[in-house]
């Protein structure tokens, strides 16, 4: 569950002590993550278990207010159903939905490899300068795809929380690093009176 932050300068002039603290916590959160994988992974489960409830009771309250007659009616009521379940079933038994999750994981490294690599050998010739780092960003997807499969089931224990602990971690000093420097950020000119009248 990445964590992204967008904040215009002004907003980080205004409330970056607020910044700074959020990002403090962060990184407190991130390197917690990382020294216990294993709680970090069991509530990254819990977490999904839970947004996948609230996302499927969502879904429902809006399929039933639009209508049977609403396109994409059953497909959206099967869809927030299947949510609803799939959110029980994680919650109901959260180690085997830890795996579950670290499965789909796999399978999304392992395709976006294969998608990167694919789309690096068409940009040789359009971008010749940047299909090597594509290349590179495929492989280690690949690669990362490659190391916790063959570890399962017993990297399923540690490896979802290690990456949420990176992200949180990395989120947290970027938020302090452009809280911090702020003060130097370009603000855009404001109209003047005369030039609105």
């Amino acid at each position: 569950m990445p964590v992204a932050f967008s904040v215009d300068p002004e907003t980080l002039r205004k409330f970056k002590l607020w910044f700074k603290i959020y990002g403090v916590i962060l990184i407190l959160l991130g390197a917690a993550s990382i020294i216990l994988p294993g709680i970090a992974t069991l509530a990254t489960a819990i977490t999904v278990g839970w947004l996948l409830i609230a996302g499927g009771i969502f879904g429902l309250i809006s399929v039933f207010q639009s209508g049977p007659s609403s396109p994409g009616f059953w497909w959206n009521l099967i869809t927030a159903i299947l949510c609803v379940l799939a959110g029980g079933v994680i919650l109901f038994n959260p180690v085997k939905g830890v795996l579950t999750l670290t499965i789909i994981l796999v399978a999304y490294l392992l395709a976006t490899g294969v998608s990167k690599g694919v789309m690096a050998f068409h940009y040789r010739n359009v971008i010749p300068k940047a299909w090597g780092w594509v290349l590179f960003s495929a492989l280690v997807d690949f690669a990362l795809g490659v190391i916790i499969l063959a570890g399962l089931p017993g990297s399923a224990i540690w490896v979802l929380g290690l990456l949420v602990g990176i992200n949180l971690l990395f989120t947290g000093v970027a938020l302090i690093t452009a809280a911090i420097h702020c003060e130097s950020a370009n603000t855009p000119p404001q109209p003047s009176a005369t030039a609105k009248a």
